[in-house]
Parts: C-alpha cells; structure tokens; sequence
C-alpha cells in the first residue's frame, strides 16, 4: 500500500488502505477540507491504487501504474473547473459518457471532480443520476472545500471523509524535504495548508522585509523607519496578508513578554483594516499605521512619556 510520500492525515491513510485490502471500498466518496492539504494527492493515489493490475497496489511497475504515471491512462479522469468558476454541466455529460464504457486497461475506472463545489446546479442535478446508480467498475471521488454548495441529494449518495489541516509539524517537514526555506512566524498564515505553504515561500523577502520593520518600531527614529518602508506603500494588493503578520508577530511577543504594549499594537493594526476597507487614503493609513505603532512600540518615546 501507498499514501507514504503524502503527508498528513495518517488516520485516513489507515481507513484507505484497509478499505482496499478487505475489497470494501465505495463507489462515491466525497474528501472534504480545506484548500491545499492534499485532499486532490489522496484522491490520485487511491486511483492509482484502484487501477493497479498488482496485489501490491500502486506497484508502480503494473501496465497500470505506467500509464497513471505518464498521465495518459484511459481508465483515469480528472475533471475541474475550465474557467476558475464553474464545472459545467456539459463536464458533467462527458464523464457520463466516459463512465458508461467499460474500462480499457484496468478492471475499474476512476473519476475525479475536483473543486466540486464549483458544479452548477445543473452540473450536480446531472451527476445525481451517475451516484444513484454508478457502474459496478466505477469509483466517482469529489473533492471539497465548501461542502455547503453541493445539493444534499449529492452529499446523500457519498460517503464522506473528513480531511483536518496539517499541522505546524507537518509543514516543517515537507518543508525540510523539498529545501524550502520558511519563516517560522508565518505558520499560523499558512493555516495548516502546504499550498499556502508554497505560495508564500515565494515571497521570503518580502516578509523579511516587514520583519527588518517590525524590528526597527522599538529603536529606530520615526522619519526612519518611514524612509525604509517603501515595501507597505507598494503592497496595496497583499496589505490584507501583511496586516494579519503583523499581528502574528505582535501576539507571539505578547505570549512571551506580557507586554501589554502589543495588546495595543494588534488593536490598531486592526483600526488600520477598518479604515482600509471604508476606501480611505491609502498612503495615509500606512503613514499613521507606522506612527501609531511607533509610539505604543518605541522605547525611547515610551520612557519620554514617563
């Protein structure tokens, strides 16, 4: 058995696996989590597993497993959204098709619709037919974010799995295991989940940028630290993620000083959000946002109050 290379959710890695020694799988199963922790790996290796010609599944070296691999096995579909926004009933219709011919290479098919709470109304109301009455070779795995987009006449006809978000642990290791270098403080931000994992740690040196400001708020002048921000001024688009670091930050040194000095940092950061999102002046906001951070944060003027 497989799922080894995956990590995480080593409880339904054991449920799987036993599903397919004791021959005792589904024919709808719907993964449900969050984005990007794997659930679309799980689905791909129990397909592998399934359309495996070998008592050892996912041998890798079966006529099968070949095929999988390349990406070009006829018994294998992986359906999606074409646009970003909705799978299509017309999708929907092709699979059908593709369900009703009996399998080519395997003794099963497989079919996969990711981001199926993307399906239009029409798309699910089409599939319910394939999920009342599924061909004895045939294992249909939706995979889901939004379980609350999808009919319950859908939901009815799955057996559902539960995925939870990795954890901090977890991260580290698959970051440890593919060279990449992440900021331990932007754990919580990635949320339990390798693909924001990923994504951010493309953008190292922006947040060692906001942590070459954050440190500068308890020593450096204030026309200073203004002068080297440039990098908040340009962030428009990205202020709503840098926001929630600074408050990462801020807590974390709240948990190992007691300083009530960061309660007040956190509040204002979040004044900051507030006014954001009433439209007011951009640059304005950052300017005042590093002014007021400045004077809870900065010994200097802290002790001059005093």
């Amino acid at each position: 058995m497989n799922f080894n290379h995956i990590i995480g959710n080593d409880d339904i890695k054991e449920l799987l696996n036993k599903s397919l020694e004791t021959k005792n799988l589904v024919h709808s199963y719907m993964f449900i989590g969050p984005d990007g922790i794997g659930k679309s790996l799980f689905a791909k290796e129990l397909a592998k597993m399934i359309l495996c010609e070998s008592d050892k599944k996912a041998c890798g070296n079966c006529s099968s497993c070949i095929k999988f691999d390349s990406g070009n096995h006829p018994d294998f579909v992986f359906v999606d959204s074409e646009d970003g926004k909705n799978i299509k009933i017309g999708q929907i219709r092709l699979m059908q098709e593709n369900i009703a011919e009996k399998p080519i290479v395997s003794s099963n098919k497989v079919f996969v619709i990711n981001n199926s709470d993307l399906m239009t109304t029409e798309a699910q109301n089409c599939l319910l037919k394939t999920l009342e009455e599924p061909p004895e070779y045939a294992t249909i795995i939706l995979i889901v974010s939004n379980e609350s987009k999808l009919l319950n006449t859908i939901k009815s006809r799955c057996t559902k799995i539960s995925f939870k978000k990795l954890t901090d642990d977890d991260l580290k290791n698959y970051a440890e295991s593919h060279n990449l270098n992440i900021n331990l403080n932007l754990l919580p931000v990635y949320d339990g989940s390798v693909a924001k994992l990923i994504a951010l740690s493309n953008e190292s040196d922006l947040y060692n940028s906001l942590d070459d400001i954050l440190n500068s708020l308890e020593n450096k002048n204030i026309i200073d630290i203004w002068n080297n921000s440039e990098i908040l001024y340009k962030s428009k688009d990205n202020i709503s993620n840098i926001l929630d670091y600074f408050n990462i930050v801020f807590l974390n040194k709240l948990r190992k000083t007691d300083d009530t000095k960061y309660i007040n940092a956190v509040k204002f950061v979040e004044t900051t959000k507030k006014r954001l999102s009433a439209n007011a002046n951009y640059d304005m906001c950052i300017d005042n946002l590093l002014l007021q951070l400045w004077r809870y944060l900065h010994e200097g003027y802290n002790r001059r109050k005093i």
